[in-house]
């Protein structure tokens, strides 16, 4: 094998323990959910560059949060057939003391370049959605209560209210309304995953849901808050006065209420991966709406 070769290989090795440390792909969705607090929020907007700007801030932001969870649950992804081959439980990085400095700069600087491009709020909901994520849900609650991603889905939250603070600081019923609707969407769509990887869990002693209470509960808690995510999104529609915005919250929500169901019916492997899809699918058409009905006005 030539030395070339090699090289390309170990550029793609690299990019991808930096996808896999960051966790960007999620950090991408998070910043995406920013966008969306923009688009629901009445109001001129800070203009095209601020608005990029902030999307970069809140995605550097859940970058070090998904760092700092790695770092600090090293031990439970070594257990976990799902996360062993992330790049501290391989060995491939060690998890010293420095990537701690790291982190908080990454945070710290989000929260700095989001108060100079936008304003203090923004900023605030910034850092806030990170702290929520690394301190609350990871250091706090994960390993104790299986209230752990209920509460932590704050995180989630925080940056729909980064996105509309930057718009007007003084937020709109449509802001409330999305930020509560992701409020409500992390925990389904992370107990359908749990489902799906009980055993995981289980062997690494952390109490989802499934695990405390069953399957079945938990497929339950998954179709009410599945049923609540649609009538919210409806309401989110009908508040911001736009058919593209119902339309995209009935065909959303109207698939995760089917999944929902269809799993607390029989509480497979399978049905909890459709599950888990087509909450991705509610929340991704909800916010494709809000961003349509902002980009053109009167749909």
């Amino acid at each position: 094998m030539n030395t070339v070769t090699l090289q390309r290989r170990s550029g793609r090795f690299a990019v991808r323990q930096v996808l896999s440390l960051f966790k960007l792909r999620i950090g991408v969705v998070i910043a995406i959910t920013a966008l969306g607090g923009v688009a629901v929020q009445p109001g001129a907007g800070p203009g095209w560059a601020a608005v990029a700007a902030l999307f970069g801030c809140v995605l550097l932001a859940s970058a070090a949060a998904g760092a700092f969870n790695q770092w600090w649950e090293v031990d439970l992804d070594r257990t976990m057939r799902r996360t062993r081959g992330r790049p501290f439980a391989t060995g491939a990085l060690q998890p010293h003391a420095g990537w701690l400095v790291l982190m908080a700069a990454m945070t710290a600087l989000a929260g700095l370049a989001a108060w100079a491009v936008t304003n203090a709020a923004a900023a605030v909901y910034t850092v806030a959605g990170a702290l929520v994520y690394a301190v609350v849900y990871t250091v706090w609650l994960k390993r104790r209560t299986w209230w752990n991603i209920v509460i932590g889905g704050l995180a989630g939250s925080f940056a729909v209210l980064a996105g509309a603070a930057a718009v007007n600081p003084e937020l709109s019923l449509e802001a409330w309304l999305l930020t509560v609707v992701l409020f409500l969407w992390t925990p389904p769509h992370f107990w359908s995953l749990a489902i799906a990887c009980r055993d995981d869990y289980a062997a690494a002693a952390v109490p989802m849901l499934p695990v405390v209470k069953g399957d079945r509960v938990a497929a339950f808690a998954i179709s009410a808050h599945a049923l609540a995510l649609a009538l919210l999104g409806l309401a989110l529609g009908v508040v911001a006065d736009s058919l593209v915005v119902t339309l995209a919250a009935l065909a959303g929500g109207g698939w995760f209420v089917i999944e929902a169901v269809r799993l607390q019916l029989q509480p497979t492997r399978a049905r909890a991966m459709r599950s888990f899809f087509a909450s991705l699918a509610q929340l991704t058409l909800l916010l494709v709406g809000v961003m349509l009905a902002a980009a053109i006005p009167g749909v």
